[in-house]
């Protein structure tokens, strides 16, 4: 490898693609800058323990095209480094506040890969080039998307650090990619087909300005929704650091072998740049008026609530996002996305609600991205909320924050919840049916990273947050729980004994209910996080799963997988179409496939003072059978429901395979072993949910 780059090898280059490219003839560099009226390529060469450092500075006539900067360098490089200083005018034509400054070296935006560090240890942004390259080859064994159905997905959203970086994980690699590979075969046996991963792409970890009040120890930026990079990945995730794109290549090909499919939670709302007041790594360095919306007096407009917000419906911005979404896809074999606070992606350079966004349908139409699933968090941070709304392309799903409320609500005792929980059980058509979507666009959730885990959902009325150095006013207030009668840690069994069954009653709401279920990584086993519902700078014990609880809690976790296999192995419960009955008809016919009561068959109550629901499912089988399921909830928290249940099908017997009041394993049972109901009556506790099944399954088959 040469060590000396004269002028001599400085070539025009070409201005597409953009980033950099290697060709016969060198390496291509390429990017946009509208604005920038001087452009310098600054290159770090190692070789063994000495760094070169060189810096080229682009020829406005002979290196840009249009507003795309570019130079070839004819060399062969194989370790290197590399950024661009920027400089240029205070406004634009418009004038609008532009952020050049020489002195600052720029990451490139299309850049796949960032200078190797390890978790914790200082990023050097605007100090030295941090963008670098990486070889493509690596041995996918021939894998392909797995293009599991949504109908069939059962997804679970967990952090790749903290779902092994406990010593309690056992886990060769903790906190890694390769880590989280050592856990598949508990989440095959658990039985879910997709996880959703927390940020991966580049960020800095160390931006917090927070302490921790008992220590003084400043905090970690944990959960990682500050992306300086929408390529590259966080090196701090991989076991080595130089090795991160083939170490999370492997995790991917590993979760492909095993039948699960990867989603990425992907941030493209807001950058880690922050205000003007924070550390300039890419995008405001290089273009501030393109890729942020802007004020008039030329401050952020802050519809992220992190400082800042992406100017997505600019073209350029567009095809930024577009390309990025191409890359997982087409390079890292990613299945789907989770886009945080999506209803940004449809505001206008002035932050105007579009009614066609052209980003969003640009994803939506984009044809290489045919069979990923897409799926939005569908409001944002200054009160745009969009559940139902968010597209009337059945390409997206959103996660319906209408369904964790409605829930939440009936099992927290609250008044007029009866017909809400119903509308949410049966896949929201108030929210989805209009527009021809399906219940399979309503991805129904319980908890996520962001609030309480499920056990402080029934342990905690208020959130506890001091240890994040805000002295508790971050977080969710509105978090519609209750403690079961005492906050946080208890020593009482009936406090304890009522939380797991509330626990299990939220369990079987969510995974028999249409639309698409989603766990949060943990809750099947008891997680907790001591009432902080805001962990996303808890880099310790707070944010780390404790497999421990696994051991402690076999019950519930005993539950969700027998649950889940209930959901997979019956078609009922997965629809992809909306029932013919609405919740509020007052009754249905014997022949439906849905029916609602309360008490009484065929007498539902819909009022405020009501806290009981039962429905009756009938599925249809081949050769004319057909299989009931009697679901019933009591969301009192005090008063026992006594439920007259319909009369079985001729020649059928009801059995109870669910009773979430019950000890395990009679909680839940194989209907091959369920008792059978010998009464017309059956007692459900409060908080509490009996299933009654009247058909055995086919042989071999088990719930």
């Amino acid at each position: 490898m040469s060590t000396v780059i004269d002028h001599k090898m400085l070539k025009r280059g070409f201005p597409l693609p953009r980033g950099v490219t290697i060709l016969k003839s060198g390496i291509n560099f390429a990017i946009f800058a509208r604005h920038a009226t001087r452009v310098v390529l600054v290159v770090d060469i190692r070789r063994q323990e000495k760094t070169e450092h060189y810096e080229f500075e682009l020829d406005p006539d002979e290196n840009r095209t249009g507003d795309m900067w570019h130079i070839l360098l004819d060399a062969d490089l194989d370790d290197f480094s590399y950024g661009f200083r920027m400089d240029g005018p205070s406004h634009d034509a418009k004038g609008q506040k532009l952020g050049y400054d020489s002195r600052v070296v720029l990451m490139d935006p299309y850049s796949k890969t960032v200078m190797p560090r390890k978790w914790g240890t200082p990023a050097q942004y605007g100090r030295t080039p941090c963008s670098t390259i990486v070889s493509t080859e690596f041995d996918w064994q021939h894998d392909k998307p797995l293009k599991i159905p949504f109908s069939e997905t059962i997804i679970y959203e967990l952090h790749v650090r903290g779902f092994t970086r406990s010593p309690s994980s056992g886990v060769k690699a903790p906190g890694t990619y390769l880590g989280l590979t050592e856990k598949i075969p508990y989440l095959k046996e658990l039985g879910i087909t997709a996880v959703e991963l927390l940020p991966v792409t580049e960020f800095d970890e160390n931006d917090t300005v927070f302490h921790c009040p008992e220590t003084g120890r400043r905090l970690k930026n944990f959960w990682g929704y500050s992306p300086v990079s929408f390529f590259a990945l966080q090196p701090g995730y991989a076991s080595d650091p130089g090795q991160t794109v083939n170490e999370f290549k492997q995790m991917v090909r590993t979760f492909h072998q095993a039948g699960i499919e990867v989603f990425l939670d992907i941030v493209y709302n807001h950058s880690g740049e922050g205000g003007y007041d924070g550390t300039t790594s890419s995008f405001r360095g290089i273009d501030n008026s393109i890729y942020y919306l802007l004020g008039k007096d030329g401050s952020y407009l802050n519809f992220s609530g992190c400082g800042n917000t992406l100017n997505c419906n600019h073209p350029v911005v567009r095809e930024l996002i577009r390309d990025s979404l191409r890359y997982w896809v087409t390079e890292m074999h990613i299945d789907g996305f989770r886009f945080d606070l999506a209803s940004i992606l449809g505001r206008d350079q002035q932050g105007n609600v579009l009614p066609n966004p052209p980003m969003i349908e640009v994803i939506a139409e984009d044809p290489l991205l045919g069979d990923t699933k897409l799926i939005a968090e569908a409001w944002d941070a200054a009160g745009l909320y969009q559940v139902g709304s968010f597209s009337s392309d059945t390409r997206w799903a959103e996660w319906n924050g209408r369904y964790r409320d409605d829930v939440r609500s009936f099992l927290s005792g609250k008044r007029a919840t009866v017909s809400h929980l119903a509308t949410r059980i049966a896949g929201s058509s108030d929210l989805y049916q209009t527009s021809g979507r399906s219940p399979l666009c309503s991805i129904n959730f319980l908890t996520s990273h962001d609030g309480f885990t499920l056990y402080d959902l029934v342990s905690y009325n208020d959130k506890h947050n001091l240890p994040n150095g805000e002295q508790n006013r971050d977080g969710e207030t509105r978090n519609i729980s209750w403690n079961s009668g005492d906050e946080g840690t208890t020593s009482d069994t009936g406090i304890i004994r009522l939380r797991h069954r509330r626990i299990k009653t939220f369990a079987a709401i969510l995974l028999l209910s249409q639309g698409v279920p989603m766990l949060l990584g943990g809750d099947e086993f008891g997680r907790t996080q001591q009432g902080n519902n805001n962990a996303w700078c808890q880099d310790n014990d707070t944010g780390w799963v404790d497999w421990t609880l696994l051991e402690k809690n076999r019950d519930l976790h005993r539950f969700f997988k027998k649950c889940i296999a209930l959901r997979k192995n019956n078609p009922i419960f997965r629809r992809d179409d909306f029932f013919t009955d609405e919740p509020s008809s007052p009754t249905a016919s014997a022949e439906s496939t849905i029916s609602w009561q309360y008490l009484e068959p065929n007498r539902p109550d819909w009022s405020d003072d009501c806290h009981g629901l039962a429905f009756l499912l009938r599925q249809h089988l081949d050769a004319g059978e057909v299989c009931s399921f009697l679901v019933m909830l009591n969301g009192n928290r005090d008063i026992p429901l006594f439920f007259t249940v319909p009369a079985p099908r001729p020649g059928k017997i009801w059995r109870k395979i669910i009773d979430t009041a019950a000890d395990s394993p009679a909680d839940i049972v194989a209907i091959t072993s369920a008792p059978a109901l010998m009464t017309e009556m059956v007692k459900v506790l409060p908080f509490g949910c009996v299933v009654l099944q009247d058909r055995q399954p086919a042989s071999g088959r088990t719930i």
